[in-house]
C-alpha cells in the first residue's frame, strides 16, 4: 500500500536574508562611495547610517519571519535596496549644499522617515492578522480617503508649496495626505469591485464588439473622474489626480476583464486633460514647459517654466552611458534634485546602466506584487494586491516619464528613492499588505486527514480567519442522503474565484467515483457513491 507524506513547504526566509543583505550592502556602499568621492574619506556619520540600516532591515526581517513566515522573500529586499539607493544620493546632494551654504540635513531627514516607515511596516504585520479583514471597512476606508484628499484645502491645516496646496503642517513638519489616501482607495476600489463584479461584468448590451455597461452602472468611474478633475481644480495636483483615476480603471479591468472599461477610462481621462490643459492655469504652463522646454522664453521664466526640465535632460545626457560615478556629477544644479528630480541626478552620476537596473528593480517589485495578486486565494486579497503594485509602477511611468519629457511634468516623487516624508511611509505600508497578502496566498493549507492528532493543525488566528469560506466568494451547498447507499454529493457554485471541492473518502474500503460536469461557472460537482 503506497504511503503519502505531505511536502514540506520551503518559507523562503533564508532566501530573503541574503538577499537582504546585499541590498544593505549596496546602500550602505554607496554611501561610502559618496563620502571617499568627494571628501577623500569615509562620511563621519556613516557607522551611525550603517547601524541604523543594518538594525531597521535585519529588526524587519525578524518580524516578518514572526509573523509572516511564508511571505514573498523579494519584497522586503528590493524595497530597502532602492531606500538605501536613495539615502545615498540625498547624502551625496546635502554635501553638494552644504558646500553652497544651503540646508544639508535631509539624508538624517531621510533615514527617520526610514525609520518611521519601517514601523509602520511592523505595525500592519504585527496587528493585520488576515487582509480579508480589510474588506469589513469598504465605506469606512472610501470616507477615509476622502477626508485625506479634502484636508489640504481646510483653512489653517493646508498650505500651498509651489502653486499645489497638497500639504498639511503638523507643527515643524509637512505631510501629503494624498501619498496615504491612494492606500485608502485601493482598499475602497478593492472591497467594491468584489462585491459588485457580477453586474460589472455582465449586466449591459453589445456594441461595435464590445461590452458596454449599463449607464448607471456608470456611476462609479464617473464619481471617480470628477472626484479626480476636482483635485486638480482646487489643489493644482496633477499627479495625484492621475494617480486615483489610473488606479481605479486599471482595478475594474482586472475585476471584469472587460477592455470597454479601459476605453471609457481612456476616453474620460483624454476629455479631463483637454479641459485642464485648455482652462486650468497651473496645468496650461505645466504643458507648455512639456511642449516648448527648449523655447528661451519658457526657459527663463521664473515660476512654472522649463529650466529644472531642461537642466535634468542635461544632466541625462552628461551622465551617458556608465555615469559619471558617485559624487562627480553636478545634479545640484537642477532645482529639487532630492525630491522630484532623483531620477535626473542617479541618471547623471550611475548613467543609463545604473538607472536601468534602478528600473529593473522596480520591476522586479511589481512583477512580484502581480504575482502575489494571481497566487491569493480570495478574489478582495486579488483585487488589493494588484492594485497597490500597479499604482507604484503607475507612479514609476509618471515620475520617469516626467523627468524624460515623454509627459509633462506632475510633481510626484519615485518611490522609496525620493526625499519626502509622507511618501516613504506611504510605499512602507504597501509593502507591509503585499508582505501580508502573500503570506496567506503562499501559506500552505493542509486538509484535515483522518486520524491526525487535533493538536497537529494550524490554529492560528489567520489561519482560522482564511479557512472559513466567504460567502461572497463562494456559496458550497452540502446535501448528505442517509441512505443505504450513502450518497453525497458536493455542490459549489463559484462567484468570480476557482473553487476546488475536495472529498475525502470515509473508509479505506470505500470506493469513490468522482464525476466532473464543467460549465461555464466552472462548477464542479463530486458525487461519491459507496458500492
Amino acid at each position: 500500500m503506497a504511503t503519502v507524506e505531505p511536502s514540506r513547504v520551503r518559507s523562503g526566509r533564508a532566501s530573503e536574508l541574503t538577499l537582504l543583505l546585499l541590498a544593505l550592502a549596496l546602500g550602505i556602499g554607496a554611501y561610502a562611495l559618496v563620502g571617499l568621492s568627494m571628501e577623500g574619506r569615509v562620511p563621519g556619520n556613516f557607522y551611525v547610517l550603517a547601524g541604523g540600516m543594518l538594525a531597521l532591515g535585519l529588526g524587519l526581517h525578524f518580524i516578518v519571519r514572526k509573523k509572516a513566515p511564508f511571505a514573498d522573500p523579494a519584497l522586503l529586499p528590493i524595497a530597502v535596496g532602492l531606500n538605501g539607493i536613495g539615502l545615498a544620493m540625498i547624502y551625496r546632494l546635502d554635501l553638494a549644499n552644504h558646500f553652497k551654504g544651503g540646508d544639508s540635513a535631509l539624508a538624517n531627514r531621510q533615514l527617520g522617515w526610514t525609520a518611521f516607515g519601517m514601523i509602520a511596516a511592523v505595525a500592519v504585520l504585527w496587528f493585520l492578522h488576515d487582509h480579508r479583514t480589510l474588506r469589513r471597512y469598504t465605506y469606512t476606508a472610501m470616507i477615509i480617503g476622502l477626508v485625506l484628499v479634502v484636508l489640504p484645502l481646510v483653512p489653517g491645516i493646508g498650505t500651498q508649496i509651489n502653486g499645489a496646496r497638497i500639504w498639511i503642517r503638523l507643527g515643524p513638519a509637512s505631510l501629503q495626505p494624498a501619498e496615504f489616501a491612494k492606500i485608502s482607495f485601493a482598499v475602497f476600489f478593492a472591497g467594491y469591485l468584489v462585491t459588485n463584479r457580477d453586474t460589472l461584468t455582465l449586466a449591459g448590451r453589445k456594441m461595435f464588439g464590445l461590452q458596454l455597461p449599463r449607464a448607471r452602472d456608470l456611476g462609479p468611474i464617473i464619481i471617480v473622474w470628477i472626484a479626480s478633475l476636482a483635485v486638480l481644480v482646487f489643489e493644482r495636483d496633477l499627479g495625484t489626480s492621475l494617480l486615483f483615476f489610473g488606479l481605479f480603471v486599471a482595478m475594474i479591468y482586472v475585476a471584469t476583464e472587460r477592455i470597454s472599461w479601459v476605453i471609457i477610462g481612456l476616453t474620460l481621462f483624454a476629455g479631463g486633460a483637454f479641459i485642464a490643459a485648455t482652462s486650468i492655469t497651473h496645468v496650461q504652463g505645466r504643458f507648455d514647459a512639456w511642449l516648448n522646454a527648449m523655447d528661451t522664453s519658457v526657459f527663463n521664466q521664473a515660476f512654472g517654466g522649463s529650466g529644472q526640465l531642461v537642466r535634468g535632460l542635461f544632466g541625462l545626457a552628461n551622465g551617458g552611458l556608465f555615469g559619471t560615478g558617485w559624487g562627480d556629477g553636478r545634479p545640484d544644479l537642477v532645482p529639487y534634485a532630492s525630491s522630484d528630480f532623483i531620477v535626473a541626478s542617479l541618471g547623471e552620476e550611475l548613467g543609463l546602466t545604473g538607472l536601468l537596473a534602478i528600473l529593473v528593480m522596480y520591476l522586479l517589485f511589481v512583477e512580484r506584487g502581480m504575482r502575489i495578486a494571481i497566487g491569493t486565494r480570495d478574489g478582495f486579497g486579488k483585487l488589493l494586491a494588484g492594485g497597490v503594485a500597479f499604482v507604484l509602477a503607475w507612479q514609476v511611468f509618471v515620475v520617469v516619464g516626467g523627468v524624460t519629457r515623454v509627459i509633462p511634468v506632475t510633481g510626484l516623487t519615485m518611490p522609496f528613492l525620493a526625499y519626502g516624508g509622507s511618501s516613504l511611509l506611504a510605499n512602507w505600508i504597501i509593502v507591509a499588505l503585499l508582505i501580508r497578502i502573500s503570506d496567506n496566498a503562499r501559506r500552505p493549507t493542509p486538509l484535515p486527514l483522518r486520524g491526525m492528532p487535533a493538536d497537529d493543525q494550524d490554529d492560528d488566528e489567520h489561519d482560522e480567519v482564511r479557512e472559513r469560506p466567504s460567502s461572497n466568494d463562494a456559496t458550497q451547498i452540502v446535501s448528505a442522503v442517509p441512505s443505504d447507499d450513502a450518497t453525497q454529493i458536493v455542490s459549489t457554485v463559484p462567484s468570480g474565484d476557482a473553487t476546488q471541492i475536495v472529498s475525502a473518502v470515509p473508509s479505506e474500503d470505500e470506493p469513490q467515483t468522482v464525476q466532473e460536469v464543467p460549465s461555464d461557472d466552472a462548477t464542479q460537482i463530486v458525487r461519491r457513491v459507496d458500492s
